[in-house]
């Protein structure tokens, strides 16, 4: 036998859908309106009704009170049913449609009646202010039932008061005319709150659209995983409105563009300031994995559009992969110079081994002091005029790489750099790079020549390298500095065109410049100010060759 399925509890309370919870929010907002607007016209409309009547049936009494033929034919005739007074306030009634019309004498007997019956009794009510000279409004119950009632005191023609006229508009009326307007007034409000209602309906569908059709509860989880996901992954996210302010920017996207929340409804350009960044940030630079440097970092970027006109733009540190990348540039280099130097090392094995099965021992002995000698030449002109370590090993690494592509890569007469660096890996990058550029300029044609120049002149470090190569176009020599500019094609393993904007980046973040023009004997001329780069001055121990770096000695082995 199957176990019956539990039944299901039916649930009541809001829906969960936003687009319904909107729709009847509002609905319930209409209807309260059209009900409290009603009952505020409603409340007054009474009053106002009965205030009218009265002021109708005031004014008859004035009418009629004017009248100087009914004030002497109260004087001159006595009360009856077939009377003048009772036939003249007749007339007044009926051509005026109230209830009544009362005409009486100081004493308050009645000379007019709608029942003649009544004529020459007492009023029902107190007459007493309209015969002390005073017009009276009031709804009060007579003979004739609850009324609208004016009374106006009866003056003859000194002014004296010689009775009253009273005159009322059946309280009937009054409430006919109010229960007959509550129709139309609730026609309007139903009618203005099916306009609400419609409002309300193409309201909540815009919301519906805009908001994926997702309950309360999942927009909230979306944005707690957006805080999240935007504050947890290691790339920068800047989102932007359509107008091109900073909507939104998470804390990686802050730490590699170096800007904080103030940056937020602020567009790129006043935030970063001009500059490739800012395009790139603001579309103004279009592609994919676009390459940009800010500081000394270097950024891929990407830009996608949103539907709301604005875009999200991700940001990726490639420094370290694009170092490795010129670490690999260099060490390929090193292989190929190496692999070179292998053969050339057989080659003179094989001289050294013929000489010495020939028993030529001098000459075996001359030719190996010429061999180490050049090698070992070059490293202590190397360490005499570059006394710092990092730079003579790379400059020891460049010559060797040079020698092997068929360049001739020396240092200049003026070359004479102390071992006082402030940020020597700094300077490492500045003439590496430079270097490499100039051996990719010349190499391949004839005579090619690399000279370096590297001198201080006090604290600030000056560079020079020269080339023999093409050279760099006059129209081309600010554009050269800018990210992703490049002649040559990037290899497999990284991007081109970051180099010389680096350079640039970093001899502008201390306060220096970076040039290039046209070397003497043709060719390019790259000029490189270091402000604060070295130390002040001191007693400093000279670096040889025998205290070079252990990679710079083998390497003159």
């Amino acid at each position: 036998m199957s176990p019956t399925p539990p039944a299901r509890r039916l649930r009541l309370g809001l829906p969960r859908r936003v687009f319904s919870q909107v729709l009847l929010m509002q609905l319930a907002i209409a209807a309260g309106v059209a009900v409290l607007a009603t009952g505020l016209f409603l409340a007054p409309l009474g009053e106002q009704l009965d205030d009218q009547a009265m002021r109708r049936a005031l004014a008859i009494a004035q009418t009629t009170a004017e009248h100087r033929q009914i004030v002497r034919e109260l004087r001159g005739t006595p009360p009856s049913a077939d009377g003048p007074v009772q036939r003249g306030a007749e007339r007044i009634r009926e051509a005026t449609g109230a209830e009544y019309v009362v005409v009486m004498d100081r004493r308050g007997v009645r000379w007019s009646h709608p029942d003649p019956r009544r004529i020459g009794g007492h009023v029902s009510t107190d007459p007493g202010r309209a015969l002390a000279g005073h017009d009276v409004m009031e709804i009060d119950d007579g003979t004739l039932g609850r009324s609208a009632r004016g009374k106006v005191p009866l003056r003859d023609d000194d002014g004296s008061v010689v009775g009253a006229v009273s005159v009322g508009i059946a309280y009937d009326s009054v409430r006919a005319r109010l229960i007959h307007a509550i129709p139309g007034l609730f026609a309007y409000a139903g009618g203005a709150l099916a306009v609400g209602a419609l409002a309300a309906w193409l309201i909540s569908r815009r919301v519906q659209r805009q908001t994926r059709d997702l309950a309360f509860s999942d927009i909230a989880a979306l944005l707690a995983e957006r805080e999240a996901v935007l504050h947890g992954i290691r790339e920068g996210v800047v989102a932007l409105d359509r107008a091109g302010r900073v909507r939104l920017l998470n804390d990686e996207a802050q730490r590699l563009l170096g800007i904080g929340d103030e940056a937020v409804g602020r567009s790129p350009g006043e935030v970063l300031g001009e500059g490739r960044t800012a395009d790139v940030l603001a579309g103004r630079v279009t592609g994919t994995d676009l390459l940009t440097v800010r500081g000394q970092r270097v950024l891929v970027a990407n830009r996608m559009p949103t539907d709301d006109g604005g875009a999200v733009v991700t940001l990726r540190d490639r420094t370290e992969l694009d170092r490795l990348g010129r670490e690999l540039d260099s060490t390929l280099g090193l292989i190929d110079a190496l692999r070179a130097q292998d053969h050339e090392h057989a080659n003179r094995m094989h001289t050294l081994l013929g000489l010495l099965e020939l028993e030529m021992y001098d000459e075996a002995v001359e030719f190996v002091g010429e061999v180490v000698g050049d090698h070992r030449a070059t490293a202590e002109q190397l360490t005499e005029k570059i006394r710092d370590p990092l730079l003579a090993a790379l400059l020891v690494g460049k010559v060797t790489v040079a020698a092997e592509r068929g360049v001739a890569l020396s240092l200049s007469d003026r070359t004479l750099l102390p071992d006082r660096l402030v940020d020597p890996r700094g300077l490492v990058t500045v003439v590496g790079n430079l270097v490499d550029n100039a051996l990719d300029a010349v190499a391949g044609t004839p005579h090619a020549r690399v000279e370096v120049e590297l001198r201080a002149e006090g604290r600030t470090a000056v560079l020079v390298v020269r080339d023999t190569g093409p050279g760099v176009p006059p129209g081309q020599r600010e554009l050269i500095f800018t990210e992703g500019w490049s002649t040559k094609q990037p290899p497999a393993h990284r991007e081109r065109g970051i180099g010389l904007s680096l350079v640039r980046r970093l001899a502008e973040r201390q306060g220096g410049s970076a040039t290039v023009g046209e070397a003497p004997g043709g060719g390019a001329e790259f000029t490189v100010v270091l402000p604060e780069t070295l130390t002040e001055p001191g007693p400093q121990p000279a670096l040889t060759a025998a205290s070079a770096p252990r990679g710079m000695e083998e390497e003159s082995r």
